[in-house]
């Protein structure tokens, strides 16, 4: 039985393929219905393009340049393994005419390299670094999908969504973190349709494997220089890491680390009394019997006192937003952005935090006006009923399903006005 996810059999004529491949998109384009010589993983992600308002003539945006681009790479984890990947690809990549490209798991290329040539065609349809390549922006590719579906993929030719890029095949599989399981990116081979051979699948696949098993073997910092990092938005109990040491914390805790990562010059016990607690009457034998149960959890030494701070650096998930934001990196701000800071928090002073995040990204996508990254927010939990961005979505994006979704959330606004509004008295 053949590999489904193999996109050209052996001994297949690529010619005919073309043909078939090329009527059956027209057809699902047309009629919205997928012929059945159309691999299941290509139908399925056509469907995912369709609704996602990708069109077949768009074409990829390109988001991160110059020194956005440089900052975002040098910090990705990816970067790691570059040289790697340019040791196992890299002359395969120019013999073969083709293009060695890796993106990040949200489907941003980070890298494009290979034959120069080739390079250049590709860059006639955004093929290049810091274009978005992500499913939901150009419907059906090898790296976009990859790290759509979380397994390695071939696209060729004409399973392509959009047409334009149609002439080029390409094979890609996800890279994880070895520690967490979670995807980094994708390693990707773009050319001709000689990259459609199940070699070609089988070859992206190892050097994924390799990469995450380089990444395994790179040594960890030692522990006391060690930066732990908080991870606290989206979620209602944070998570503290270091090495291969996890913490999960308890909702006020989580509040506390948020707050001792942001000063890490130290808070009072007076500060920290104003800035978790809403009621006045709390008092700071409860914060101390608090703050000694984090000390058990953390272990000696993390939390010191007079005042209280953190003694080893700690990265928050926070921050990173905040510094993308600042820098004026709007495409890797969202990207760093999981959702809003412990959305179940009712502290002061994390109320004021995440609200102040949200506000700042929502104001930099609204100016930015990028139809994909308001898409994204829009489709994201927290921005189902966001009115400003749908409105800007719509301005942008001015789809059937959008003024849909506008007209019914602008429809429930003027319904909860007139249910508020105070009713006349009766004569």
């Amino acid at each position: 039985m053949t590999d489904p996810w193999v996109a050209l059999e052996p001994g297949a004529d690529p010619v005919e393929r073309v043909r078939i491949l090329r009527r059956a998109h027209e057809t699902f384009t047309e009629a919205g219905t997928v012929p059945r010589p159309v691999r299941a993983v290509v139908a399925d992600s056509w469907r995912r393009s369709a609704r996602a308002g990708v069109g077949p003539d768009g074409t990829a945006s390109v988001e991160l340049t110059d020194g956005d681009l440089g900052a975002y790479r040098a910090e990705h984890p990816l970067a790691r393994v570059m040289p790697l990947f340019r040791e196992l690809m890299g002359t395969f990549a120019a013999d073969g005419e083709h293009l060695l490209a890796v993106c990040d798991a949200h489907g941003s290329l980070l890298w494009v390299e290979g034959h120069p040539a080739t390079r250049r065609k590709a860059g006639r349809m955004n093929f290049v670094p810091g274009a978005r390549w992500a499913e939901s922006a150009v419907g059906t590719n090898a790296p976009g999908t990859a790290v759509a579906v979380d397994r390695p993929v071939q696209v060729f030719a004409a399973e392509h969504f959009i047409r334009r890029v149609q002439p080029w095949t390409c094979a890609a599989a996800p890279v994880h973190d070895p520690r967490t399981g979670r995807v980094l990116g994708a390693v990707d081979i773009t050319g001709g349709d000689g990259l459609a051979h199940p070699h070609s699948l089988g070859f992206v696949q190892a050097v994924a494997r390799a990469a995450e098993s380089h990444l395994a073997l790179l040594a960890p910092e030692p522990p006391e220089t060690a930066t732990w990092e908080l991870a606290a938005l989206g979620r209602d109990e944070a998570h503290l890491t270091s090495g291969g040491r996890r913490i999960r914390l308890s909702r006020r805790h989580s509040e506390i680390l948020v707050l001792l990562a942001r000063h890490p010059e130290g808070l009072t016990g007076d500060e920290l009394l104003c800035a978790l607690y809403e009621d006045e009457s709390v008092t700071p034998v409860t914060l101390r019997a608090e703050l000694a149960r984090l000390r058990g959890i953390l272990g000696p030494g993390l939390l010191a006192s007079r005042p209280y701070r953190l003694t080893v650096p700690v990265e928050s998930d926070v921050a990173v937003v905040e510094r993308r934001l600042a820098a004026g990196t709007v495409t890797a701000a969202v990207t760093a952005y999981a959702g809003p800071l412990l959305p179940a928090s009712q502290a002061p002073a994390v109320v004021r935090l995440r609200h102040r995040l949200a506000d700042g990204l929502r104001a930099a996508l609204v100016a930015r006006r990028d139809p994909d990254l308001l898409a994204n927010w829009a489709h994201a939990p927290w921005g189902e009923e966001d009115l400003e961005v749908w409105r800007a979505l719509a301005a942008a994006r001015p789809t059937a399903a959008v003024r849909a979704r506008l007209a019914a959330l602008e429809s429930e606004l003027t319904a909860a006005a007139g249910w508020t509004r105070p009713r006349p008295a009766p004569r």
